[in-house]
C-alpha cells in the first residue's frame, strides 16, 4: 500500500457517515455526495475505504432453449465471456467495491463472491441492484449497501461493461481513488482530491461531538463506551 494510500484510509478510520457529511458541508458541498437514501446497509455495520468501480448492463442478448444440463454448461460460459468479473484480481487492501448494475434486480454478488473479494482486500460493496445469500453476508459481516435484495443470478440478465471508470451509483459520481464511507446513515463518498480536507474537518466535528456525548453519559451515569472515547 502506497504511504498516500495508507494516509487517507488512516485519516478516516473514526469517522461516521453523519461526520463525513458535516465536513462536505463545512467546504460548501450541501447538496453533493450523499447517495440516495434508498440505498440500505443489509446489515448495520460501517465500513470505509477507496473507490474500485465497475459498470454492468443489462444483457443484450437471447436465452437459449436448453436442456438443465445444457444450461449448467451454458451459466459457466457466461460467467467466462459475457458477466465477467476482471476487477477482482485488481482488489488493492482497504478498496470499497462500488457497483453501478444500472439499477437491475439481479445479485451479482453473493455470500461467495464478496467472501474472495474481501481476502483479496476489499473493506465494504455499495450497489444500484440487487445482492442475493444475503442471510449468508450477513452472518459473515460483510458490510453491503443495495437498493434492493435480489433472488436471481446474473445468467440472462446483466453483461460486464467497464472497469475502473467513472460511475454513478445513488445519484452520485463515483471515481476510482475517491473515498466511500458508509454506515447505518447511509453512503457518502469524497472526491480524491477533497479526502483529506474533509477528513481534518470531520474529525474536528467528531471530537466536539464525542466531547459533549460524554458529558450526557457522565450525568446520566451511564458507562463509557468507545463512540464516546
Amino acid at each position: 500500500m502506497t504511504a498516500d494510500r495508507r494516509k487517507i484510509l488512516d485519516a478516516y478510520k473514526d469517522l461516521r457517515v453523519a461526520d463525513v457529511r458535516d465536513g462536505l458541508d463545512c467546504l460548501g458541498y450541501h447538496a453533493q455526495y450523499s447517495m440516495d437514501p434508498t440505498i440500505r446497509p443489509l446489515a448495520r455495520m460501517r465500513a470505509y475505504g477507496i473507490a474500485k468501480t465497475c459498470r454492468y448492463l443489462p444483457y443484450q442478448g437471447k436465452i437459449p432453449k436448453l436442456t438443465p444440463e445444457e444450461y449448467w454448461e451454458w451459466s459457466g460460459m457466461y460467467y467466462n465471456k459475457i458477466c465477467t468479473y476482471p476487477w477482482v484480481d485488481e482488489i488493492q487492501e482497504g478498496d470499497f467495491i462500488v457497483i453501478d448494475m444500472s439499477g437491475q434486480n439481479v445479485g451479482l454478488m453473493g455470500s461467495e463472491n464478496t467472501l474472495n473479494c474481501v481476502r483479496k482486500g476489499a473493506r465494504g460493496f455499495v450497489s444500484n441492484g440487487g445482492v442475493r445469500d444475503t442471510d449468508e453476508i450477513i452472518m459473515q459481516k460483510i458490510p453491503f449497501w443495495s437498493v434492493i435484495v435480489s433472488q436471481c443470478m446474473v445468467q440472462g440478465r446483466l453483461q460486464y461493461e467497464s472497469h475502473n471508470k467513472p460511475v454513478t451509483v445513488g445519484g452520485v459520481e463515483v471515481s476510482p481513488g475517491d473515498v466511500v464511507m458508509a454506515d447505518g446513515d447511509g453512503v457518502v463518498v469524497v472526491p480524491e482530491k477533497l479526502a483529506l480536507d474533509v477528513a481534518r474537518l470531520a474529525n474536528e466535528e467528531h471530537e466536539r461531538d464525542k466531547k459533549r456525548r460524554g458529558e450526557h453519559y457522565r450525568a446520566l451515569g451511564l458507562k463509557l463506551d468507545d463512540t464516546v472515547t
